[in-house]
């Protein structure tokens, strides 16, 4: 759960998973959204696979990036233990 929380604390990783929540992309394309060097990108894109956030897939000389949703669901449901219990009345 610590790499999962690392990986979600920084803006560029969590603007990776906004991208990747519309469809799958290459590291290239990831990169082209961002004003940052694209060894950057493969440092955050290697921070949210350690933490399964991503997937990565190679299609020919390509590698494709997509969310990991399993790991999305487990982080929600872990996250709602901690919700207020609503009383019966």
């Amino acid at each position: 759960m610590n790499s999962l929380f690392k990986a979600l604390n920084d803006p560029t990783r969590r603007a990776i998973l906004e991208l990747l929540k519309e469809k799958d992309m290459t590291a290239g394309d990831i990169a082209d959204q961002f004003n940052i060097s694209k060894p950057s990108i493969s440092h955050h894109l290697d921070l949210l696979k350690q933490a399964d956030l991503v997937i990565a897939e190679k299609e020919g000389q390509f590698i494709y990036y997509a969310i990991n949703t399993t790991v999305m669901d487990e982080m929600l449901k872990w996250l709602m233990q901690f919700s207020p219990k609503k009383k019966k009345s």
